[in-house]
């Protein structure tokens, strides 16, 4: 004899979170985050390069001590600042 469970909802057809998506609070990321991502990622490549090969793409593109280099150094710097700070708003937000 085949067992019945109660019936379960599922998470995207509850109603506060259908009021959520509806109201613009899901998760849509701000130009400033798809910047920080993509600064993000050319460090963490940049770092990949160096400790593959022992090339660092930033100094060979724009010298060893120029000022574009420090530039992008430092913007790199400034996005996993912002990121840390994003990671520690989401894990503080009220999730439904």
């Amino acid at each position: 004899m085949a067992t019945m469970n109660a019936p379960t909802i599922d998470r995207r057809q509850m109603p506060e979170r259908r009021v959520s998506l509806r109201e613009g609070r899901g998760s849509v990321m701000s130009a400033l985050d798809y910047i920080a991502m993509a600064l993000l990622i050319i460090g963490g490549l940049n770092w990949g390069m160096i400790g593959i090969s022992g090339i660092d793409v930033v100094a060979s593109v724009f010298g060893a001590d120029s000022a574009g280099s420090r530039l992008v150094y430092t913007l790199v710097g400034l996005a996993a600042l912002y990121s840390i700070y994003l990671a520690a708003k989401m894990a503080t937000t009220r999730r439904l």
